[in-house]
């Protein structure tokens, strides 16, 4: 006789893994605390880190 497969539907987080908000563009950016700004050229540039995955991006002010 040959192997039982069982039909279970997957979970919500199983359906959707790899598909999160960053991976589409949706950071939640954060000012990062560790370097509260920095100054180039004569502008003041702001540091962001997205709390969820880690990315960072540099904006002048």
């Amino acid at each position: 006789m040959g192997e039982v497969i069982r039909f279970k539907r997957p979970k919500a987080s199983e359906k959707h893994a790899g598909r999160g908000l960053c991976a589409s563009g949706f950071h939640k950016w954060e000012v990062d605390k560790n370097k509260p700004f920095e100054v180039r050229q004569g502008r003041l540039m702001s540091v962001y880190r997205c709390v969820r995955c880690g990315a960072s991006k540099v904006e002048a002010r």
